[in-house]
């Protein structure tokens, strides 16, 4: 899902800068004079700017919730993780003594064979 958001994001960028490279040129080509197209470009070039950070602060946020979500899933995992070792190991121990059990049966009955 993240890899996702930051392709999705560098599309966006890309439409962006190239939308901005196309408006610059077409004011450059235009019949207007110089300072005016200067201006013009400033005044668009804060826009983008003031956008610009807009994206990175908004994806920045997106990519901490992203980062804090799974963190949270990783803890609960570790968590459902420690619970099944405990209840392994109690199955474990307890098919042990089963085993233990079967062994010190069959112990007595190979000593009553002997004799």
């Amino acid at each position: 899902m993240g890899d996702k958001e930051a392709c999705m994001a560098g599309d966006v960028c890309k439409l962006v800068v190239g939308g901005l490279l196309g408006a610059g040129l077409a004011l450059l080509l235009a019949p207007q004079s110089g300072k005016k197209a200067r201006k013009y470009l400033a005044c668009c070039a804060k826009d983008f700017g003031g956008k610009a950070n807009e994206a990175v602060n908004e994806f920045a946020e997106t990519l901490s919730d992203f980062v804090e979500t799974a963190g949270n899933r990783a803890s609960e995992i570790l968590e459902e993780g420690a619970d099944l070792t405990q209840e392994s190991k109690k199955a474990l121990l307890a098919a042990l003594e089963k085993g233990q059990e079967k062994l010190e049966a069959q112990r007595k009955k190979l000593a009553d064979m002997i004799g």
